[in-house]
């Protein structure tokens, strides 16, 4: 298994893909203009509580003022509130905890009005992004994240990623931690820093010290409501939080961000830093990496998969729907409940994927080809638990219901990745799908159509339009030629004046029209 991270640089934005094995996993894009990511942290005022919501809305400077529920205050709220009073006013010179005096812990089942009150000044950070009509949600419990270790102010616990597979591990980075953690923060130990050395965990403690002391010298200058610390770049946050040893190559087309991504490198891996390259060509490196092609054909309303079977992928304001259907699928299955597990098992594997490459998040409702063997609903939900195993937003999957349904929820923290496919319709108005999708299905057709007994011996002669007929037969290592090296058949193209733009049809030696 090999990773690359192609980033590519435009005026208004940055795009990040993720390639597994060249398969695009991941797709996410940092726009200039948006100043409330994830982890970053504000000076704010609380504009009003809501006793019957048990939560506030607080000033962050959104547009729409930010929601503050009452369990994400913290357990150490109002050691908090005292401290950004005692620095806003100068009293609170020493930032690093260690003689500040803490405050009783709130009841975590208590009101909003006997925490906080309104106009108070408070630091928050944001957990969720703003989202359609709704403003940031945020929480006054900081966390800096860090490449193993995440610090967490006005706190004492040390806690252990539970992906950390041994009880011996999980006990010696207590141990290490413990030796190295300062005086009034709690630590949160990554799976990543599993088998890494105190050294390692200590620099990174360090850093995460550092950035605390930065903070809460802002915090004297600021103004209300403003941002006091800044996330990291999304290049250095993507790379934070799934850098490791299988990445094999960092592509990009930017010098400035060269150097961005050259730097965080050095800091958490720098026997790494031969892979970050600059990506210099007239080409564009999305098309270089055949990325643009795969958002076409990955972001649509249906999403094609193997041998005819595809996903209906529908938006609805409550929840998201997924069905699975095996199409005119064409295999070596014995009878129909065979040929449904099959379907069923790649359908998960790219519906983990679709999940994670859209950043799709709230209720999703998935409905499987109806299975009738116990054994078989089992073999699927495990295969997809499994498939989700890699996916860093938490999420909870439930067994499948008596009628066949697989429910789950995947946390937001973003709005959704949406990317229009459609194009102009070049003949009239409206839209078509994009040519290269086109492409795909009639690659998918002849797939299916030379793997079924019915006509794998068959002269096969496909009649396209000339545009499409022209990009298939050009150049010497043209698309119908990799067909030939791929299946051992030549398949001959007939350019159709008469036929329009997205029309085309098989044919065999006789003439008749071969129907999937």
């Amino acid at each position: 298994m090999s990773k690359e991270l192609i980033i590519r640089s435009k005026s208004s934005s940055v795009d990040f893909a993720l390639l597994k094995d060249g398969k695009l996993i991941e797709y996410q894009k940092e726009v200039g203009t948006n100043k409330f990511n994830v982890g970053d942290v504000f000076l704010a005022k609380i504009k009003k509580t809501l006793p019957g919501l048990n939560a506030a809305f607080v000033n962050v400077g959104y547009e729409k003022d930010a929601f503050l529920h009452y369990h994400d205050l913290g357990p150490r709220v109002r050691s908090f509130l005292k401290f950004i009073k005692g620095v806003s006013t100068g009293k609170v010179k020493d930032f690093s905890l260690k003689k500040f005096p803490l405050e009783p812990e709130i009841h975590k089942d208590g009101a909003i009005a006997d925490a906080i009150q309104s106009n108070q000044s408070v630091l928050v950070q944001i957990i969720k992004e703003p989202i359609s009509t709704k403003g940031p949600r945020i929480s006054s419990e900081l966390s800096l994240a860090g490449r193993y270790l995440v610090l967490v102010p006005f706190s004492d616990r040390v806690s252990i990623s539970q992906k950390i597979p041994t009880r011996e591990e999980k006990t010696r980075l207590k141990k290490l931690v413990l030796s190295i953690k300062p005086k009034g923060f709690g630590v949160i130990v990554r799976t990543v820093a599993q088998d890494k050395k105190v050294a390692e965990l200590d620099r990174d403690m360090q850093q995460l010290h550092k950035r605390w002391l930065d903070l809460c010298q802002s915090i004297r200058k600021a103004d209300y409501p403003s941002r006091v610390l800044n996330e990291l770049n999304r290049a250095s946050s993507i790379l934070r939080d799934i850098f490791d040893d299988s990445f094999t190559g960092i592509h990009v087309d930017d010098k400035n961000l060269l150097g961005e991504v050259k730097d965080y490198l050095d800091q958490i891996a720098p026997d790494k830093k031969s892979i970050v390259k600059l990506f210099d060509s007239e080409t564009p490196i999305f098309e270089r990496f055949g990325v643009e092609r795969q958002i076409k054909t990955s972001f649509g309303r249906t999403v094609s998969m193997s041998r005819g079977a595809y996903l209906i992928v529908e938006h609805t304001e409550a929840l998201h729907v997924i069905d699975v259907n095996s199409g005119n699928r064409s295999n070596k299955a014995k009878n129909q409940e065979d040929t449904a597990l099959e379907v069923n098992l790649i359908a998960a594997t790219e519906i983990a994927r679709q999940l994670r490459l859209r950043d799709m998040g709230g209720i999703i409702v998935i409905d499987f080809i109806d299975m009738i063997n116990s054994e078989n609903r089992r073999k699927l939900f495990d295969h997809f638990r499994s498939e989700m195993d890699t996916d860093r937003a938490k999420h909870k999957i439930l067994p499948p219901s008596k009628i066949g349904l697989i429910q789950m929820t995947r946390q937001r923290v973003r709005p959704e990745m949406e990317i229009k496919t459609m194009e102009a319709n070049p003949n009239k108005n409206g839209e078509v799908e994009a040519p290269i999708v086109l492409l795909d299905r009639i690659q998918a057709d002849v797939e299916r159509i030379v793997n079924h007994p019915k006509h794998n011996k068959k002269k096969i002669c496909i009649h396209a339009h000339p545009f499409v007929a022209a990009y298939l037969t050009q150049g010497m290592k043209s698309v119908r030629f990799q067909w030939y090296l791929k299946h051992k058949k030549w398949i001959k193209v007939v350019p159709r004046d008469a036929y329009t733009y997205l029309h085309y049809r098989f044919f065999d030696r006789n003439s008749k029209v071969i129907h999937l």
